[in-house]
């Protein structure tokens, strides 16, 4: 791995030495064991610890296989699936590893006692397998997480739709909160070149699921002069939703839960912010059985409010059961609310009459397909939308920095250093990262 590491930061190594590099037999992963998935039993969500649960493990380099390509890892970051994973809910993800291998001799793979999570990475492809054209060792890359097969009819319109679609280093194994990682090599994407790459890593899984849910055809296709409401404003999924709304000429009323995270969305651009700590909304009774419609309608008059009098063309959801009564009650008369994730809770309350009776649209939205993610990884290398790194720890500290997530104690993105030594390096256009500094720093130390 050193002479790996030490090939990477020269900044002069070329395609023909990384391809000459003995690759090493292991690797430093982090995993879930299959022998604890029973460790929380009994307990409350909020008090499963993923500092019990996560492990940096050695774990033997798999095959490479056709269409694949290994990926030296120098940074990755956290998301909501490592931490489900690592809570073992709402189920374990050893059973997503059983199913896929089945699927093949080479999926058989994936099917191991442990599993390494991980679901976004920025790195150097080492060595590609069999029938790669596009990439070579020593390309600068960043992975976005779709996993997919292609065998089937009903992936070729929507890449989504493909029956083994798969979220890798959540459904799939050997993720990128590790020192390498297996990916097919329709999974990469050029990594910005003003970026660090722990700043590079942290946008993909979110980024790309923010385009596709709040843009793209396939969800919220928004529009010029649309009213955006964006729930969590300013964490890892509504920090790109945020942009893409001012990016795009819509009005986002950006929803957060203190003032800090108010002054974040505002430095973006946006003038319509809720802070939640102040409204004090109890959607819910004290045991969680019953909505409280009253406290729709005050969410609603509230929006009105800061729209002057204009309601909610699309709601960014994705809390789920805390708040989906509400965003379906406060969309207008033909307005769409795209969901995904559900963050508290999956199982999803509204009152059907406002709307069956109202023309409303519930669309659901998952992860990007290929087309999506590259554009969204396209516009941050443009930048036109910035990542959102707010903090970053190594890869001995991932089962502290998943916690922190849990409890949403962090902002924006959490980035992970894996092979890389210390923050601040991969950038190759000072030029360019001098232009967008101060969007680059925006989450920092927040």
């Amino acid at each position: 791995m050193q002479q790996i590491l030490d090939a990477i930061l020269s900044g002069n190594a070329e395609g023909g030495d990384y391809a000459a590099m003995e690759l090493p037999e292991s690797f430093r992963g982090v995993t879930v064991h299959k022998d604890e998935v029973d460790m929380f039993e009994g307990l409350a969500t909020r008090d499963k610890d993923p500092r019990k649960s996560l492990h940096l493990d050695d774990v033997p380099l798999p095959e490479l296989g056709p269409g694949e390509a290994y990926v030296a890892v120098m940074a990755s970051a956290i998301n909501y699936n490592t931490v489900w994973t690592s809570i073992f809910e709402p189920v374990s993800t050893f059973g997503f590893l059983e199913r896929y291998g089945r699927l093949s001799e080479l999926t058989k793979r994936h099917d191991l006692p442990y599993h390494v999570v991980g679901s976004d990475l920025a790195g150097v492809v080492l060595k590609t397998g069999p029938g790669v054209t596009q990439w070579k060792p020593g390309a600068e890359v960043v992975a976005h997480c779709l996993s997919v097969e292609l065998e089937d009819p009903a992936g070729h319109d929507d890449t989504m739709m493909d029956p083994q679609q798969r979220i890798w280093g959540f459904e799939t194994n050997f993720g990128g909160l590790a020192e390498i990682a297996l990916v097919k090599s329709n999974q990469l994407l050029p990594k910005p070149d003003h970026l660090t790459w722990e700043e590079a890593a942290s946008p993909g899984l979110v980024n790309a699921t923010a385009y596709r849910q709040l843009v793209s055809k396939n969800a919220g296709q928004m529009k010029q002069g649309d009213n955006v409401l964006i729930w969590g404003a300013s964490g890892g999924l509504g920090g790109f939703a945020t942009q893409y709304a001012l990016n795009g000429g819509a009005n986002p009323i950006c929803v957060v839960s203190n003032e800090e995270k108010a002054k974040i969305v505002r430095s973006m651009g946006a003038e319509m912010v809720i802070n939640r700590s102040e409204e004090n909304w109890q959607f819910w009774n004290e045991e969680g059985t019953k909505q409280n419609p009253k406290e729709w309608q005050r969410l609603g008059k509230k929006i009105r409010e800061l729209t002057g009098g204009e309601d909610i063309d699309i709601v960014f959801e994705h809390p789920g059961r805390e708040t989906f009564g509400a965003s379906v009650y406060v969309t207008r008369k033909g307005g769409t609310i795209t969901t995904c994730a559900s963050t508290t809770g999956f199982m999803h309350e509204y009152d059907n009459r406002y709307l069956w009776m109202n023309l409303k649209r519930i669309v659901s939205s998952h992860f990007a397909n290929y087309r999506e993610a590259y554009e969204a990884n396209r516009l941050i290398a443009q930048g036109k939308i910035h990542p959102t790194v707010s903090r970053t720890y190594g890869l001995d500290e991932v089962g502290q920095a998943a916690l922190d997530v849990h409890h949403n104690k962090h902002q924006g993105k959490v980035g992970v250093l894996c092979l890389a030594p210390e923050e601040g390096l991969g950038v190759r256009d000072h030029a360019k990262r001098e232009k967008h500094i101060d969007a680059i720093n925006r989450f920092r130390g927040v």
